[in-house]
């Protein structure tokens, strides 16, 4: 499957039973960060949908100069 079809993914049809639960990813944390990329992928299987207990969670990316730091202080700022 390649990263496009990861991302088409429809979370309302997806069987679960494909999906990998999160808290079943382990990354070596003193890997160098390349490696913990691809420790995390070899095991997430889809890293734009996967299980996160009884949930299933579909992310996506935006393309933006913003960081995911700038976006959540932004978010907490207006609460």
């Amino acid at each position: 499957m390649t990263l496009e079809d990861m991302r088409a993914v429809d979370p309302r049809t997806v069987d679960r039973e494909t999906l990998v639960e999160r808290s079943t990813v382990h990354v070596d944390r003193n890997a160098p960060r390349e490696e913990r990329c691809r420790q995390f992928m070899a095991q997430i299987g889809n890293p734009y949908c996967y299980m996160d207990g009884k949930v299933k969670v579909k992310i996506s990316f935006t393309a933006t100069e913003r960081t995911m730091d700038e976006c959540i202080r932004s978010y907490l700022a207006g609460i």
